[in-house]
């Protein structure tokens, strides 16, 4: 068994795998980043399991793949017809991320709610002025709208702090602890009416392409927020922009954009209320996300060898872990 790691690893990663390899070869890429451009035809040829996100084209030299575990959430890429080698399995990092964008979530509704833009804007001017009243996430109902991994440990953090979470999903079930109330995407705009602060954490599919439109925005409650971390497919950006300029929107922070990196002379940049980060909420900013990456990854190859059933299993049709 040949197994090829095309993404970033320290000296403990290797130490996670190379015990999980129980005594297989393992070759190690050397990447920086996610995504490794890096990996020869000859080393992609050889493998029977990738560890990483080479690029999606690069898998038509895989001929002997038998499993490849993504070392991102993402897996829309991977699921398109043609890309993954014939009764290959694929499985995803979901589960490495929450805590790091979830955080990130957290630090964005309080810098909107707590006009720290504003006040940071004013430093630079030395400009000692007093924005008036702000707003607490207490008693605040948020709407998050995808309730994977990302969602729960954002609502987790909401609850915590006295605000109604209402958590979406595709289809009912029961109501976990992370949230107050579930709901389902048929009754979204419902839900986007009482919604004081509204959270997407949403995949790129078919269905979530360009979601949030005027009509979406519009049946929003004067006065909320919005996020996005999930994808910028999710949402059309002239549409945003126009919601928080005209002020039906208080505020919009957006880690994800449409297309990636933002051209200079989007809107999006200097919309007033909007703010934008360049997709760093997730990918190894925090420590910790990388290592949980690794012990997936690891985890789920000691599942393999072992003949088990492999975790996060990704859903060819819906793009998402099944």
């Amino acid at each position: 068994m040949r197994i090829l790691v095309a993404m970033e690893v320290h000296e403990e990663h290797v130490r996670w795998i190379e015990e999980a390899a129980q005594g297989h070869e393992v070759v190690y890429c050397p990447v920086k980043g996610l995504v490794s451009a890096s990996v020869s035809e000859e080393e992609l040829a050889k493998a029977d399991v990738i560890i990483g996100n080479v690029v999606p084209a690069q898998l038509r030299h895989a001929r002997r793949l038998r499993w490849l575990q993504l070392s991102s959430a993402g897996a829309d890429a991977y699921c398109k017809d043609g890309v993954m080698p014939a009764g290959a399995a694929l499985t995803n990092a979901t589960g490495a991320f929450g805590l790091a964008i979830a955080e990130h979530m957290t630090a964005l509704v309080f810098a909107m709610m707590k006009k720290l833009y504003r006040y940071y804007d004013n430093q630079k001017n030395a400009d000692w002025h007093d924005e008036g009243q702000v707003e607490s996430v207490y008693g605040k109902t948020v709407l998050v709208i995808g309730f994977g991994d990302l969602g729960r440990q954002f609502g987790k953090r909401m609850k915590a702090m006295g605000a109604h979470v209402v958590g979406m999903r595709r289809r009912s079930g029961d109501v976990p602890t992370e949230a107050d109330e579930m709901g389902t995407m048929d009754k979204l705009d419902e839900y986007l009416a009482k919604a004081d602060i509204v959270a997407s954490c949403l995949p790129n599919t078919a269905e979530t392409y360009h979601l949030y439109t005027k009509e979406r925005f519009d049946a929003m409650k004067k006065g909320a927020y919005f996020i996005n971390v999930g994808r910028g497919s999710n949402v059309v950006q002239d549409d945003l922009c126009a919601a928080v300029r005209s002020g039906h929107l208080a505020g919009a922070a957006v880690d994800v954009t449409e297309p990636e990196p933002l051209p200079a002379d989007s809107p999006m940049w200097h919309t007033p209320g909007l703010y934008v980060t360049p997709h760093v909420s997730g990918g190894y900013h925090l420590q910790a996300t990388h290592d949980n990456i690794v012990r997936i990854a690891a985890a789920n190859l000691r599942h393999f060898l072992a003949g088990e059933a492999l975790e996060n299993v990704v859903d060819f049709a819906t793009g998402y872990k099944k």
